[in-house]
């Protein structure tokens, strides 16, 4: 699966791009970071000098290095270990991840986006297929009957596309009751995107358009009111819900400027807006979940039984 994934990006004109693992940045502005210390800074006080002079941290996404790199390259990729210290023993999450990540230079259409998003799991999906399919059987057999009939019939056909906004009408009129009610400008849970899936007909579906306060800074303003939305795309497959997420970048300086201001962190960012100030082009790009992809065409019901070594929260064994 993993040659088949590097496969599909080189075909395509990408250039592999091994992003750090350790970094400055917090890419999703989540605040869900492992911070790296030494074994003597650990026991010095809380004004202790750092080994790179400033916080570091493991990476949570290899995003803001490639958009550097795609200035000189147009299209590249990475495929790398992803950390979340998210405090989650879900069936989804894990605290170490591989992440599939992927930017375009000279793109000014989300549609862009998903369609290189769409093409990446069909065709890896289809070469695992046909490669393993001894392996592939023994899950389709004894954990996910029907599964693989199910992936043949998504490949023949496109994936469907709905708004965030049409995504919350569809939520509010559903005849269950969530857990968490569906509110615009709320992030969608879990179960609303599962809901969701299977309001469309079990297939994977693509949703647009989120609101401007509930994504990361480096998204691009839709300029669009009264909903203020920015141009993200999130994919749901059956089962499991978000399997990729992805925008169109910022690539207007005042509009970034404005808002890393109002966020506090225009000196975090500097680097990044010096990115825009200094020339840049309408460029976007997405991330896809490794391990939750085998989840996904495997039937697996727990991402842990994907990964040799999960790590969650309260566990690390060996």
């Amino acid at each position: 699966m993993e040659k088949s994934v590097m496969q599909e990006h080189k075909n395509n004109g990408y250039v592999h791009i091994h992003t750090p693992i350790i970094t400055s940045n917090d890419c999703e502005g989540a605040g869900e970071l492992f911070q790296i210390e030494t074994s003597s800074e650990a026991k010095e006080s809380a004004e202790k000098t750092h080994f790179f002079n400033v916080p570091a941290f493991l990476t949570v996404s290899g995003q803001l290095h490639l958009e550097a790199m795609a200035g000189a390259f147009t299209h590249v990729f990475t495929f790398g270990p992803t950390f979340r210290a998210e405090n989650s023993q879900s069936r989804r999450h894990l605290a170490e991840f591989y992440m599939v990540e992927a930017e375009l230079s000279f793109t000014e259409s989300l549609q862009d986006i998903m369609q290189v998003m769409e093409d990446l799991f069909k065709t890896v999906t289809s070469t695992v297929l046909s490669k393993c399919p001894r392996d592939v059987e023994l899950f389709h057999k004894y954990i996910a009957p029907a599964q693989k009939g199910r992936l043949e019939q998504i490949l023949k056909h496109k994936f469907m596309i709905i708004s965030y906004s049409e995504a919350v009408e569809i939520l509010k009129q559903a005849p269950q009751t969530f857990t968490f009610k569906p509110e615009w400008g709320c992030d969608l849970q879990t179960e609303h995107e599962k809901y969701l899936v299977k309001h469309c007909g079990e297939v994977p579906v693509f949703v647009i358009n989120y609101p401007y306060n509930l994504k990361p800074f480096y998204m691009r303003d839709n300029e669009d009111g009264p909903q203020h939305t920015v141009a993200a795309v999130d994919l749901l497959v059956p089962g499991v819900g978000e399997l990729c997420g992805g925008s169109l970048r910022e690539e207007r300086l005042p509009f970034l400027e404005s808002r890393l201001q109002r966020l506090g962190l225009t000196d975090a960012y500097q680097w990044y807006l010096d990115l825009r100030k200094f020339g840049s082009v309408p460029h976007g790009g997405f991330g896809m979940g490794f391990e939750r992809y085998l989840q996904y065409i495997l039937g697996v019901d727990n991402i842990k039984d994907v990964i040799p070594f999960p790590r969650f929260s309260h566990s690390c064994l060996l």
